[in-house]
């Protein structure tokens, strides 16, 4: 665990160093784009963010080759090169886009070769589903279900990368909660070494959200962009894959890791991954749907996301991204709990865990559509 504590540490200190030298290099040379209409913002605001995290990821690989700890994920350092050269494409297409606003059809089309170099690569791929017992799926079912999932995640942080620190807190929340689940599963599992490159990915993630979030707290002095949400969510799926690809032929048969009498026990390791991004996927879905409806591209951009309409009830800025924060907290903290009941260490979490869930979503729910302030009113022109 020590191990992981300083690489969270040094990590974040050194994507704090890098945050400010790329958002002083962003406001001398003016590398930031015009204010959109469906902007929160009213300053011109860098949009280099993904690059400083992009090297604190890259900083974080790098001293682990030099860490005898973490050598176990490097025996097969063709997966960890893939994975750092498909965030380095997705960076740079980001900050292209940031600055000069590509065409959608090339930001998907990059985003698939990404998560191809991944999977394909790299070999980061799901290759059995936790469903009674364990099923085992073909290798090109194996291969489209990795890249969509990857595609999925990525846009689903994206979407939500409206509000300032809000993907950046998401992230440090989903990930803290999923490095406790990969680091559990682990020592459920009975392996020797609790290194795995499920928790070194989420440790740096939490690392440079860390690092990155005080320069990004509202008022932002700078934005992550599509560079940094693609990158977040490029990251957080091949976590994701990491973890679920690395179960045991008889884990989820074995009474002695998952109570036969708790159903739900077998759903959770990949359930507790997808849960941690719900209210992106969530927010994702919905815009898709809403777009669609309208005979646009699903990724015309507009003024409907969730923060959108939830600044439209009257919060401010920051009571929405602490809402957000709850949410996640509350939802990914409450399957967390389930998946220790499952186990025969503590069974008695697996109802808190469903009362948790229960409780919190009514305190969302109640906090979300009942603002303290006044309902927001757009401003009615004047006559011309």
């Amino acid at each position: 665990m020590k191990h992981y504590f300083v690489t969270v540490i040094l990590i974040a200190l050194v994507t704090a160093i890098f945050s400010w030298i790329v958002w002083r290099i962003g406001l001398r040379y003016k590398l930031y784009p015009e204010i959109r209409e469906r902007d929160v913002h009213t300053q011109p605001t860098p949009r280099l963010g993904g690059v400083a995290m992009f090297l604190g990821v890259v900083t974080a690989f790098a001293l682990s080759t030099q860490i005898p700890f973490f050598a176990i994920f490097w025996d097969n350092p063709e997966r960890n090169i893939a994975l750092l050269g498909a965030c380095a494409l997705i960076v740079v297409v980001g900050v292209v886009d940031d600055l000069w606003d590509l065409d959608w059809l090339i930001k998907l089309a990059v985003q698939f070769l990404a998560a191809g170099i991944v999977v394909g690569f790299g070999g980061l791929q799901v290759y059995s589903l936790p469903i009674g017992g364990q099923t085992v799926v073909s290798s090109w079912v194996s291969f489209t279900l990795s890249v969509l999932a990857i595609v999925i995640v990525m846009n689903a942080l994206n979407f939500i990368d409206g509000l300032d620190g809000l993907v950046a807190g998401v992230a440090l929340i989903a990930n803290s909660v999923f490095f406790a689940y990969s680091y559990m599963l682990v020592r459920d599992q009975g392996a020797s070494s609790y290194s795995n490159l499920a928790s070194f990915i989420a440790v740096v993630l939490i690392a440079v959200c860390l690092g990155f979030l005080p320069i990004n707290w509202h008022p932002a002095k700078m934005f992550m962009g599509d560079s940094g949400a693609l990158l977040i969510g490029l990251l957080m799926a091949a976590s994701a894959i990491a973890a679920t690809s690395s179960f045991e032929p008889q884990l989820l048969s074995d009474n002695d890791v998952f109570g036969r009498s708790q159903q739900l026990g077998v759903f959770i390791p990949i359930l507790l991954p997808i849960v941690v991004v719900m209210l992106p996927l969530m927010d994702f879905g919905l815009a898709v749907v809403r777009r669609m409806a309208r005979g646009k591209s699903p990724f015309s951009p507009d003024r409907k996301h969730l923060h959108h309409r939830m600044l439209d009830l009257g919060h401010s800025s920051r009571d929405t991204v602490l809402i957000f924060y709850a949410w996640t907290a509350i939802v990914s903290l409450s399957i967390l709990l389930m998946y220790i009941g499952t186990t025969a260490r503590w069974p008695g979490l697996y109802i808190p865990g469903v009362v948790y869930l229960a409780l919190g979503i009514v305190a969302c729910l109640i906090v979300t559509f009942l603002p303290t302030r006044p309902r927001r009113v757009e401003p009615i022109p004047e006559p011309s």
